[in-house]
C-alpha cells in the first residue's frame, strides 16, 4: 500500500504540470522501491516507516535490491547515486524490521552528515559542482 501512496504523489505532481516560468515544483520524501524479494519488500517497508516517523524528508532514496543464492540478497541505499547503507539480508532473518530500523537511524545521521559538510565547505573561488 505505501508503494501505491509513493506512485500516488508522483503521478499527482507530473499531472500538475509546470507553475510557472521561474519556479519548479519539487517532491521530496519519496522512497523509491527498486527491490525483487519479498524481504527486499519488506526492508523498503519498515525502512520508509522508520524515515517518515522520525525526519521531515526533504530529501529522496532509491532502496535497490540484487538477489544471490548463495549470500542472500545485498541490498542497499542510495542518495543522490551515492551508497549511504549496503547490507547482505538472508531469506530466513526474523529481524528485517529491526534491520531497517538501524538502516534508517544510519542513513538519516549520513544525510545529516553531508548537508553539514556542505554547509562548511568553502565556495569563495569555485561553486560545489565545480569541485
Amino acid at each position: 500500500m505505501p508503494r501505491l501512496i509513493h506512485v500516488g504523489l508522483v503521478l499527482l505532481a507530473l499531472a500538475a504540470g509546470p507553475v510557472g516560468a521561474q519556479e519548479e515544483a519539487e517532491v521530496y520524501g519519496l522512497v523509491v522501491d527498486n527491490t525483487i524479494t519479498r524481504f527486499g519488500h519488506d526492508f523498503h517497508r519498515y525502512l520508509s516507516a522508520r524515515l517518515q516517523d522520525t525526519s521531515s524528508m526533504d530529501f529522496d532514496l532509491v532502496v535497490r535490491e540484487r538477489p544471490s543464492a548463495r549470500w542472500g540478497s545485498l541490498v542497499w541505499v542510495e542518495h543522490n547515486r551515492n551508497i549511504l547503507y549496503r547490507r547482505f539480508l538472508q531469506p530466513n532473518v526474523a529481524q528485517i524490521e529491526e534491520i531497517a530500523t538501524q538502516a534508517a537511524d544510519l542513513v538519516l545521521e549520513e544525510i545529516n552528515r553531508a548537508k553539514l559538510q556542505s554547509l562548511l565547505q568553502d565556495t569563495f573561488d569555485m561553486e560545489r559542482d565545480e569541485l
